[in-house]
């Protein structure tokens, strides 16, 4: 989710620029920095934000810069012409001579006219929101291209947790077996010295089939990395989905390293954890 984008814009007397910049974070925080004028603009902005970014601790910056005055000035030449038509009618009858400099006439209430300031501040309100949208469009942009390499990480580690999963899948039935012939090797000496009942072992041998049973982690185990495929091949906004997938990955691998008393199982329990917390770092990079 890190990125940055940047955009100008410019009208007459006005321009905008404005970057934006993002980090990882678990969910949508949004910074805004307008100018005071401006500030009626940022409730746009932020829903502009809202519908277009889903994760991610985002600042805008926007800057603004004017290089002539806030209003429009223009010359109403209808007025300045009827001005001096009155002034010269008003010399020729008083006998005067008629010499109205443009000076006097651009006095004369009318002749300088303003554009309506909510019309300028309308317009440029609309350069801000338009540059804001081609700014957040470059940094999304910055991170499809950041999340297309993430992608093959994230399938190079789900290739690791299948080769793990598969390993301990394969080990499992084995170990099941020789905690069997142990418990029967020692359940024959205590019984020898008539230390156990029938009752008791068969007690013994329940509870030892539940603790080393691990087949419905597997199963779930590989029910997630079934989701986890779906999910990088459908794309889009899938970042939290990954994140609460990566959890359930280490819950089941919690329950199998607990549950297993096997040097070769929690070794692969540990090669599981480790491409699990690398995909759980990478997962907080995908929108």
């Amino acid at each position: 989710m890190t990125g940055f984008g940047a955009a100008s814009g410019q009208r007459t007397g006005f321009s905008v620029r404005a970057e934006i910049r993002s980090v990882n974070h678990r969910h949508l925080q949004t910074k805004i920095r307008l100018p005071l004028e401006f500030q009626h603009v940022e409730p746009d902005v932020e829903s502009t934000l809202r519908k277009k970014l889903h994760r991610g601790s985002v600042t805008l910056n926007v800057h603004i810069v004017r290089t002539a005055s806030v209003s429009d000035v223009h010359v109403d030449s209808a007025v300045a012409r009827a001005y001096h038509k009155q002034l010269a009618s008003l010399a020729k009858e008083l006998k005067l001579e008629n010499v109205v400099a443009v000076s006097d006439l651009v006095q004369l209430p009318g002749v300088l006219a303003q554009a309506d300031p909510r019309e300028i501040d309308d317009a440029e309100a609309k350069l801000i929101r338009t540059v804001v949208g081609k700014a957040i469009t470059a940094l999304i942009e910055m991170r499809s291209r950041e999340g297309e390499s993430l992608v093959g990480d994230l399938r190079q580690n789900t290739k690791g947790i299948e080769s793990a999963h598969k390993r301990i899948a394969k080990r499992m039935p084995k170990v099941v077996r020789e905690h069997h012939t142990n418990l029967k090797r020692r359940v024959d000496e205590l019984v020898g010295r008539g230390g156990v009942s029938e009752a008791d072992l068969a007690r013994e041998i329940a509870l030892l089939a539940d603790r080393l049973d691990v087949s419905e982690e597997l199963s779930r185990l590989t029910a997630h990395l079934e989701q986890l495929g779906e999910f990088l091949d459908k794309g889009g906004a899938i970042g939290r989905k990954l994140d609460f997938l990566a959890q359930e990955f280490f819950r089941e691998a919690n329950t199998i390293g607990s549950k297993c008393n096997d040097a070769r199982v929690a070794h692969d329990v540990v090669d599981l954890k480790t491409h699990i917390e690398r995909m759980r770092e990478q997962v907080q990079n995908v929108e």
